[in-house]
């Protein structure tokens, strides 16, 4: 199966345990994978043989800029979920989803949930 990687989609959001986080928001970062057959589109050189990608981007900066959940696991569940149900091309999807600055004291890594999923499992 073939795979398109949408990478480093950085958008401002208000997921978070935190009652701060749900106010004040913060800034996440989407990494999608999508499987898909490009075969045809390779043929063709026609975007309707494929996915237009924009649209994918476009659905997770909406969703994480309107989604006021208290765990990333949801975010990112909602995220992949929504995915395959607007694309009948896509068979499974990959969401790593991160908090790039998590508010932890003394901690200046980032949190990142990485999730997998396909239509059959949706």
């Amino acid at each position: 199966m073939d795979c398109i990687h949408l990478t480093g989609i950085r958008c401002y959001g208000y997921t978070g345990y935190l009652q701060e986080e749900q106010v004040l928001g913060q800034w996440f970062e989407v990494d999608v994978r999508l499987w898909l057959d490009l075969s045809k589109a390779a043929k063709t050189d026609a975007i309707e043989d494929t996915i237009d990608y924009r649209s994918v981007i476009s659905l997770v900066q909406n969703l994480v800029k309107t989604s006021r959940f208290s765990l990333v696991e949801r975010l990112a569940t909602t995220i992949a979920d929504s995915i395959l149900a607007s694309s009948d091309r896509v068979v499974q999807v990959q969401v790593i989803l991160s908090k790039p600055a998590a508010p932890i004291p003394d901690f200046g890594g980032r949190i990142s949930i990485e999730l997998t999923k396909t239509k059959s499992n949706t």
